[in-house]
């Protein structure tokens, strides 16, 4: 009797010193950056912590302040729409990869027009966004819209105010559409807006200032878009055609994109194709190439889950997951983080 009794206190010794240790190998990690896969990132790092026990905590600051943050080595990931060169990751020790993929789109606020009613094509938009065209009702506005009739109201700019990825991916687009606006406004993660416009803090302001403003025209992801209830606009594809900005128009776009290149970040503008719509990018991961072993097994753990059980909880939310080929090549890159 006696034997067995001390057989039992050895087990749930043992039991209690498992559990200790099983504790001490769970490491809470710290991400800030792009505002554009905000939602998906909190809902995967609530889905982890309940699978896991482990804490991800993300914060949605804007693809700048992501960048300046784990440059600074005060996260220990950071999320940007707006990916690093190869020689930017090579001079900051960092490695990238996508987490998942997603679409620029355009809303308006404008009385009587209806989702997708209102048509543009990529001159026009960015005669729009470099202030050329000033009223909703100008002839090159209503040469795309036979029909449709356009309200006589001044057109009102929103656009982010905070060093954006979204900014970059569609002044990108614009840029490539037309030289006035590559002069005048650029490209990048903050350009030099015209005056006739109002900026807010990452997606979630944009989205705010076109609801509250009437005749405003902005940027903003679909997912935000989406979940906002806003007035998309449809627009001119490569192949002539126009398109409503859907997920299926998003994969479509995304569908030959080349991942195999050493910044993971292959360029998906405007990409060929009858229904693929012209904004698409992925939105990327920052880590370190060598760090704290624990933190870099956290960031890892996190990422591996998220590809493999996150990306139907990504299509729910408004995004295009990964195809299964890329989700194997970010687990391979992975690999480069000691």
């Amino acid at each position: 009797m006696f034997a067995s009794k001390r057989v039992l206190f050895k087990l749930v010794g043992i039991a209690a010193a498992l559990a200790v240790s099983g504790a001490a190998f769970a490491t809470d990690i710290t991400g800030a950056g792009a505002t554009f896969p905000y939602a998906v990132y909190t809902k995967w790092a609530a889905a982890y912590q309940a699978a896991t026990g482990n804490k991800v905590n993300y914060q949605g600051i804007g693809s700048g302040g992501g960048i300046k943050q784990i440059k600074a080595k005060t996260v220990d990931f950071a999320g940007t729409d707006a990916p690093l060169t190869e020689q930017e990751l090579v001079g900051a020790h960092l490695v990238q990869f996508p987490g998942v993929i997603g679409g620029a789109t355009m809303v308006v606020n404008l009385p009587g027009i209806k989702a997708n009613q209102l048509k543009l094509d990529g001159v026009t938009t960015a005669d729009i966004f470099r202030g050329a065209i000033a009223k909703w009702n100008d002839a090159r506005i209503a040469k795309l819209n036979p029909g449709v009739k356009l309200p006589d109201l001044d057109i009102t700019l929103c656009y982010r105010s905070d060093g954006s990825g979204t900014t970059y991916v569609f002044s990108d687009y614009l840029a490539k559409q037309s030289a006035a606006f590559k002069k005048e406004v650029g490209a990048g993660k903050v350009v030099n807006w015209p005056a006739n416009g109002v900026g807010g803090k990452g997606n979630p302001g944009v989205a705010a200032n076109v609801q509250k403003i009437a005749g405003a025209i902005g940027y903003v992801d679909y997912a935000d878009a989406q979940a906002n209830r806003l007035i998309f606009v449809a627009l001119k594809n490569k192949n002539g055609k126009f398109v409503a900005p859907t997920q299926a128009a998003m994969a479509a776009a995304a569908a030959n994109a080349d991942f195999k290149i050493k910044t993971m970040a292959p360029d998906m503008l405007d990409m060929p194709g009858k229904a693929s719509w012209p904004i698409v990018s992925a939105t990327y991961v920052l880590t370190y190439e060598r760090g704290n072993a624990a933190k870099q097994q956290g960031v890892k753990g996190f990422y591996t889950w998220s590809l493999n059980k996150g990306q139907k909880m990504a299509d729910g939310l408004g995004f295009v997951a990964l195809p299964p080929s890329v989700v194997k090549l970010v687990e391979a890159r992975m690999k480069e983080m000691k």
